[in-house]
């Protein structure tokens, strides 16, 4: 697979300039119903989204999610939640009340149905340390009806069961957090599954990967060094087509110049927002609550960042060679 080529200015690539970028997602928009019509699939993306004792801007992002899904009559397949699932105190495990109220009623079944798949981040390791992270990964067996998914700290599937559009790898990126984050022995048994799960014969139009740390960012954190040497040359050489994370608190969307991986973040689902950096890198970044709607067709990926209002910030599409278009 040929690395990613940008039909819309040469200026997109890594030599983009962030005011640019930053201009190109100030001009917002509707999405209009005709454009997600048809026989694709449509899921919704957050990261960081649990935000804990002030759920304001939460409950925003969630209105935004579900008043989008209304009004554009959208039929979403599943939700990709990007770790920080739930900050601070954590009382009673899998009977917490906040399962119910900041995960369950907030994302109501009637309106988002399908699996939430999720992953840990550093916030689910580091406060109240393994009694959070473990009824995280025991929550789905002890709820057999609920739409968490996270089977372990790393697992794979393919979606739909029949006739799966995309291969989706999720990981476990806590590396070097304040209290808790993986061994180093779960992190080299990771590491191994990966290279064996990319290696396996490619059975699906795309190859995604999730984690909720970046490997590239243009926001407070700044790029994940370690997560850039271990995982960044097996996503050149395996043709992974998208990586999507959260951590740092923004929206981005970035393109590097020989790289074939999209590097999609969406960390504006409801935690306090952090300002983004002004690097030369793009074709997109801004520090701003919202959310992220993947559209997966057979033959064509299209990605939309939206605020809680539903406006649209930036979109783009990336078909199956690597051809990628700007939209907004």
């Amino acid at each position: 697979m040929p690395s990613p080529t940008i039909t819309r200015r040469r200026a997109l690539k890594q030599t983009f300039l962030f005011s640019a970028a930053l201009a190109l997602g100030s001009r917002a928009r509707w999405v209009r119903a005709e454009e997600t019509a048809g026989a694709d699939l449509h899921f919704l993306m957050i990261g960081d989204w649990g935000a804990g004792k002030d759920t304001k801007a939460q409950r925003a992002v969630a209105a935004g999610m579900k008043a989008y899904t209304q009004s554009m009559k959208l039929k979403t397949d599943g939700l990709f939640l990007l770790g920080d699932n739930f900050y601070g105190e954590f009382k009673g495990g899998v009977n917490c009340p906040r399962w119910k109220t900041d995960f369950e009623q907030m994302y109501p079944p009637d309106i988002f149905p399908g699996p939430c798949w999720t992953m840990l981040g550093n916030h689910d390791y580091d406060d109240e340390p393994n009694d959070k992270m473990n009824a995280e990964l025991a929550y789905a067996a002890a709820n057999p009806s609920t739409r968490w998914r996270l089977p372990a700290k790393w697992y794979r599937f393919e979606w739909p069961a029949a006739n799966p559009l995309f291969t989706a790898i999720v990981l476990d990126s806590n590396y070097h957090n304040r209290v808790g984050q993986l061994t180093p022995a779960e992190r080299a048994a990771q590491l191994a599954w990966l290279k064996t799960q990319l290696a396996m014969p490619r059975t699906t139009p795309w190859l995604i990967v999730l984690g909720h740390h970046p490997l590239y960012s243009n926001g407070l954190h700044g790029d994940t060094r370690a997560l850039i040497d271990e995982w960044g040359p097996l996503f050149q050489e395996n043709g992974v087509d998208f990586y999507f994370c959260g951590h740092d608190h923004d929206l981005q969307h970035l393109e590097l110049e020989g790289l074939r991986t999209s590097f999609v973040l969406s960390g504006g689902g409801g935690a306090r927002i952090y300002d983004v950096l002004p690097l030369a890198r793009g074709p997109y970044a801004q520090a701003i609550f919202g959310f992220t709607h993947l559209q997966v067709g057979r033959e064509k990926f299209i990605i939309r960042h939206l605020d809680a209002n539903q406006k649209l910030l930036h979109a783009f599409s990336r078909t199956r060679n690597g051809k990628i278009e700007i939209l907004s």
